[in-house]
């Protein structure tokens, strides 16, 4: 169980996942991802894709991606991220987030979330400052054809 200095403790579910499997497969066993076949990449420590096929268990009524499944498919990464380059200094919680749903997701759907090291820096640098600090994201996600179906917006609180 990783503990940090501020009493947030990472759930012994997910620590045993991780250390077992890698975070990639844990992500894949997590119930709504098994469910809506989320398959998540982890390319280096600071970007993650993640792609969902249109499949039946992630269909809508008229036969395209399901819009909770699309938001589901976006929600983890960016805490994911942020948590695992802050360290157990900082406690990074999910202050609001809205999906635009552009054009009916159809095919294979895609999404890249990336946080840079010169971010990383300045978080830290403005909670040594002011204790607290608010950070927006913005990921967009695109079909196979290359068609932008939809943009995430979310906000992290940071202590």
């Amino acid at each position: 169980m990783k503990s940090t200095n501020l009493g947030f403790v990472v759930h012994p579910l997910w620590s045993f996942l991780r250390t077992t499997f890698g975070m990639d497969e844990a992500f894949k066993m997590f119930g709504p991802y098994k469910g809506a076949n989320v398959i998540p990449k982890l390319l280096d420590q600071y970007t993650y894709e993640v792609q969902m096929p249109l499949v039946l268990s992630n269909t809508n009524y008229v036969g395209t991606h399901f819009g909770g499944s699309l938001y589901s498919m976006c929600d983890p990464f960016y805490m994911f991220l942020l948590i695992e380059n802050l360290g157990s200094n900082y406690i990074v919680w999910d202050k609001s987030a809205s999906i635009q749903f552009l054009k009916p997701g159809r095919g294979t759907v895609k999404v890249r979330f990336s946080i840079t090291e010169e971010e990383i820096k300045e978080i830290k640098t403005i909670v040594a400052e002011k204790r607290k600090t608010t950070r927006n994201y913005s990921a967009d996600i695109y079909d196979e054809d290359g068609t932008h179906v939809a943009s995430l917006q979310k906000s992290f609180i940071f202590v």
